[in-house]
């Protein structure tokens, strides 16, 4: 039997060649030759940093920090649970009070304190990054006592219990320091061992855990870009878990002796944005046609089979808020028609950008909305750039139709639909303010029947404006050799590893 260890050599060498077969052999037993039990994960995007305040909105970092560092709340079914928190209330509408939980320690044994949420959140602000819009209301932190910390608002925030399952609870006194990322230090099941940046990041348990303890000793999270590579690496006994496979790939994992292949609902969609700070784009009988143009229910069948469905709204069904649209009917003729009542009878010519590698089958489905297109007269160049690039393109606004994968990382519709749609967002060049009213006055409600009704109307508001095509809901997929017992993929497909065992 082929340990751990010589699997994991072998797999750097076959890499090297540009072949994973050379090590031949199967292991499933878990153990690393000694003694230990090692879980090894390759996701389809490796971390580029362990800050996970620096990169909040980041699958990958999220999905690795979140194994070490914990949070106040964890989301579940929509609503917000206790974590490192154990109740919160309302004193009054600008004031939120959170009990944290006693006897907590990070893994270094110092105690976790109101002190160490006070910092880790006032620097997630100062950052200003993609989360900060939803805690912009927050005027104060105090940590009242060892165990407990107030918010003061400058107007009432329903959402905070919500926002703060994302916000990862650090050690106060060096959340500021760029160098504690390196080895950042939780409260959560693992500690980190090392990271190696485009390599491997390691993890071990933390045997001083509050909670219930890891059901392994040591979890691997490589990276390896190529799908192929990650398959023949399940195949070979050389990796254990895979999660986001491709619809094309799925074949190769699904119905194979040794793994157990399995899909679950999820917050991943694909939207396509139209930049209306870039004629003709600010029409909104432009932007209808071309939603008319493309034939989606045909396009989503043929590219995703199982793993997606028909968007309805600007959020997956998944989450909490969503409503269900009606789907803009295909209607080549209307197309044409509405190009011609606003001016463009002509035609029209654009650019569309997406990311290298952004999602499963992005540059097919970008080829079939360009190939619909023409057909009423649209002609679009298609850009794909390399991540980086277009990262820096879409924040400067330079292009005209977008087109990406998103996640509503919190579940909840306001992590999505207010911080993206709102006149402040300047995310496309859009704006609307009977919207923003209404998300402004999602965003305040303590009352979840009414948040719910106010993102339905949010929600009709964008899809009737035409802002953007939300072409298809995403479902997470996994596979994973048939010894690993107990992975749950949650819709935010972030798996706890803590859960996981091996062998």
């Amino acid at each position: 039997m082929i340990s751990r260890s010589r699997a994991m050599g072998c797999l750097v060498t076959a890499a090297l060649v540009l072949g994973l077969t050379a090590c031949g052999g199967s292991g499933g037993s878990g153990d690393s030759g000694g003694g230990e039990k090692v879980l090894r994960y390759a996701p389809q995007l490796f971390p580029v940093s362990l800050d996970v305040q620096l990169y909040p909105a980041e699958e990958a970092v999220q999905t690795t920090v979140q194994q070490s560092l914990e949070t106040l709340t964890v989301m579940q079914d929509g609503q917000p649970q206790p974590k490192l928190a154990t109740s919160w209330e309302n004193p009054d509408d600008k004031t939120w009070v959170f009990h944290l939980r006693e006897g907590v320690t990070f893994s270094d044994g110092t105690p976790f304190t109101a002190k160490d949420v006070k910092g880790s959140v006032e620097r997630l602000i100062g950052l200003n990054g993609s989360l900060t819009p939803l805690l912009s209301a927050i005027e104060k932190i105090e940590a009242t006592d060892d165990h407990t910390v107030t918010f003061h608002t400058s107007s009432p925030l329903g959402t905070l219990p919500s926002t703060l399952s994302l916000v990862f609870i650090g050690q106060g006194d060096k959340v500021t320091d760029d160098a504690y990322w390196q080895k950042p230090i939780g409260t959560g099941p693992f500690m980190f061992e090392s990271f190696s940046p485009d390599d491997k990041v390691v993890l071990t348990r933390n045997d001083q855990y509050w909670g219930d303890k890891a059901k392994v000793d040591k979890l691997e999270i490589l990276n390896m870009p190529e799908i192929s590579a990650r398959i023949t690496a399940l195949n070979n006994d050389e990796v254990d878990v895979l999660a986001s496979i491709p619809p094309d790939q799925v074949d190769e994992v699904k119905d194979v002796p040794g793994i157990v292949y399995g899909s679950a609902p999820g917050y991943n969609y694909y939207f396509l944005w139209f930049n209306q700070n870039n004629k003709p784009f600010d029409n909104v009988k432009v932007r209808q046609a071309m939603l008319h143009a493309v034939d989606v229910k045909s396009i989503v069948g043929d590219l995703f089979g199982d793993l997606g469905t028909v968007g309805q709204a600007p959020v997956t069904q998944e989450v909490f808020g969503a409503t269900q649209l009606e789907p803009y009917s295909y209607d080549p003729e209307l197309a044409k028609k509405l190009l011609a009542e606003a001016g463009y009878d002509k035609g029209v010519t654009a650019t569309m950008q997406w990311p290298l590698e952004g999602g499963p089958n992005i540059r097919p489905m970008a080829q079939a909305f360009i190939s619909a297109w023409e057909k009423v007269g649209i002609k679009v160049e298609p850009l794909e750039k390399e991540r980086a690039t277009w990262v820096k393109d879409l924040n400067a606004l330079n292009w005209d139709l977008n087109l990406q994968t998103n996640s509503t990382g919190t579940g909840d519709a306001d992590f999505t639909i207010n911080r993206l749609y709102n006149c402040d967002a300047k995310r496309m060049g859009y704006c609307n303010k009977d919207l923003d009213k209404i998300l402004v006055k999602a965003r305040e409600s303590l009352d979840q029947n009414e948040r719910k009704d106010l993102y339905a109307q949010a929600s009709k508001i964008i899809w009737d404006d035409a802002v953007g095509l939300y072409p298809v809901d995403l479902k997470n997929n996994y596979a994973i050799r048939d010894d690993v017992k107990g992975l749950e993929m949650p819709a935010s497909g972030r798996p706890d590893f803590s859960k996981v065992s091996v062998g």
